[in-house]
């Protein structure tokens, strides 16, 4: 069994240049978010869930972006609104929220 049932990382990439980043698409607070979250549901800790920063995850085009582990589950969202589904749906309950998948064709 792995340490943990579930990890997800936030991009929280910061691009100097100007190119599109999901730093400047509201990543940090999203992570925020899906951290109070995870802990207020009691889903946080060894063998449950664990969220994460990261940097850059090289699908760009589709930031913000997350994805969820062991699955391999990329998602893109918007608000905290997509973020509490993420965490009920998913993390909470080990179903796909299909809505918010990013295609598997974009990159950065």
């Amino acid at each position: 069994m792995s340490y943990y049932q579930r990890h997800i990382f936030f991009c929280l990439n910061q691009r100097p240049n100007g190119e599109a980043c999901c730093a400047d698409r509201g990543a940090q607070r999203a992570f925020d978010h899906c951290k109070s979250r995870v802990k207020a549901e009691g889903l946080a800790g060894p063998g449950k869930v664990r969220v994460n920063k990261a940097g850059c995850l090289d699908r760009c085009a589709a930031g913000p972006v997350a994805v969820v582990y062991p699955e391999g589950v990329w998602y893109t969202y918007v608000d905290e609104h997509d973020i509490d589904e993420i965490v009920e749906r998913h993390l909470k309950h080990g179903e796909v929220v299909e809505r918010l998948l990013v295609p598997p064709h974009v990159g950065r």
